[in-house]
């Protein structure tokens, strides 16, 4: 469906940083925080990061 721009380092770095805001969720308990987090999961695991398409990145 869509190219993969992302790669194995930029999956992980972006895995962690999800993992860092669910616990700043839960130790803040502020829920939207979690919320942000499904964007690094989603694209994590897609393989596929919108703004580095229309930036022409590529890691």
């Amino acid at each position: 469906m869509f190219k993969s721009n992302i790669g194995d380092a930029d999956r992980v770095i972006r895995l962690a940083i999800a993992a860092m805001l669910i616990v700043f969720s839960i130790i803040l308990g502020h829920p939207l925080i979690a919320l942000v987090a499904i964007l690094p999961i989603v694209t994590a695991f897609a393989g596929t990061c919108p703004l580095y398409s229309v930036l022409g990145l590529h890691t």
